[in-house]
């Protein structure tokens, strides 16, 4: 790990982002990823993360998902973002089968109630069919509906295991994972001593309406390591992994 160690700044136009965002071989990883304002908020003021983003971030993105197997959020994030069909772009397509992967990012989804935008693209539109993640006591019509346009993998218990959703991630031999949110999800992760990596894009703006509350407080916090931290048009983009 003593290459992570060297930190990088500049901005992201001058910054080779494969280097400074590489997937550890061989083994399971998982990265969280967000955007937060100074005041703590994931959104702008109209419910959106891309309010709060910019180009950079963007390019900062992309990067964390281009090489992933798997795209991994709450049933929240994909209602309120109404996630675009995932498709690996044409210059990372011979990357990602030389070395093994499938041909785009698998979106992976948790939800209880399985309330999803059934009609949305990203469902029958994506390279790979969508996987969701739901409990035991789920309704039955709502589960009837939903492996229409997904696959399902029901978890016993009325909340869905974070560890389960991996440990069956990694059965699948899927084992490079970037949680984009939302927040309450990225808790769990947190809860459950999963996350490997967080990748914290602080954007330069105080927006109202700070932070949300995800639930009660750990006892002993998980620490990390500082990477690198890049610098772009005032937005910092952070790069953490477990110490």
């Amino acid at each position: 790990m003593e290459m992570l160690l060297r930190p990088q700044s500049g901005p992201t136009s001058a910054v080779d982002l494969a280097a400074a965002y590489p997937w550890p071989p061989g083994r399971s990883w998982v990265r969280a990823m967000m955007v937060t304002t100074l005041d703590g908020a994931a959104t702008g003021p109209d419910g959106l993360s891309g309010s709060i983003s910019s180009a950079g971030d963007q390019q900062v993105f992309a990067e964390t998902r281009r090489l992933a197997d798997v795209v991994l959020v709450g049933a929240g994030t994909v209602r309120t973002e109404r996630y675009q069909p995932l498709r690996a772009e044409p210059a990372a397509l011979d990357e990602r089968l030389s070395i093994g992967l499938a041909v785009a990012p698998r979106l992976v989804i948790v939800s209880a109630s399985l309330q999803l935008p059934w009609t949305d693209p990203v469902f029958g539109e994506s390279a790979v069919r969508p996987l969701i993640f739901t409990v035991g006591d789920c309704d039955t019509t709502a589960l009837a509906v939903a492996r229409k346009h997904a696959e399902v993998t029901v978890l016993p218990g009325s909340q869905v295991d974070p560890v389960a959703v991996l440990d069956h991630l990694t059965s699948l031999g899927l084992f490079r994972v970037v949680c984009e949110g939302g927040p309450r999800l990225l808790a769990d992760l947190a809860k459950a001593n999963v996350v490997d990596e967080a990748d914290i894009s602080i954007a330069p703006l105080i927006v109202g309406g700070g932070q949300k509350v995800t639930g009660s407080a750990m006892l002993k916090p998980n620490r990390f390591m500082l990477v690198h931290s890049i610098v772009d048009d005032g937005y910092l983009f952070n790069r953490y992994v477990t110490s």
